[in-house]
């Protein structure tokens, strides 16, 4: 019996943008409420790119709240989203390396 081919489905980036609480050795800002990260994750589909992305924050000791996804690169390209030189160098970065990439970070603070 000849051995049994396996279809792997290709990795894909994911535009997510993740809300994380406040957690004991987030690093954030003392006065901070949260974040907003906004993350370039790989997988085979949006799911696992979501559970990659929310157990990379957890070993870093942040507390994922939510998680919005917005699509492959193709994905935004078709919703008319521009995509600059910089943001598809991180992208094609998270694919090369298999990775999370956080490329940017909102402080949120609370009204006082």
């Amino acid at each position: 019996m000849a051995p049994r081919k396996e279809n792997k489905r290709p990795q894909q980036v994911f535009t997510l943008l993740v809300e994380v609480g406040r957690s004991p050795g987030d690093g954030l800002p003392k006065d901070a409420t949260g974040a907003a990260l906004l993350c370039y994750a790989t997988g085979v589909d949006e799911a696992e790119a979501v559970r990659e992305t929310v157990a990379v924050l957890k070993t870093a000791e942040m507390n994922p709240l939510d998680v919005t996804g917005y699509g492959t690169l193709e994905e935004r390209e078709a919703e008319g989203h521009e995509i600059g030189d910089e943001e598809r160098a991180l992208m094609q970065r998270a694919l090369e390396d298999n990775a999370v990439i956080v490329a940017d970070t909102t402080v949120l603070k609370g009204d006082k």
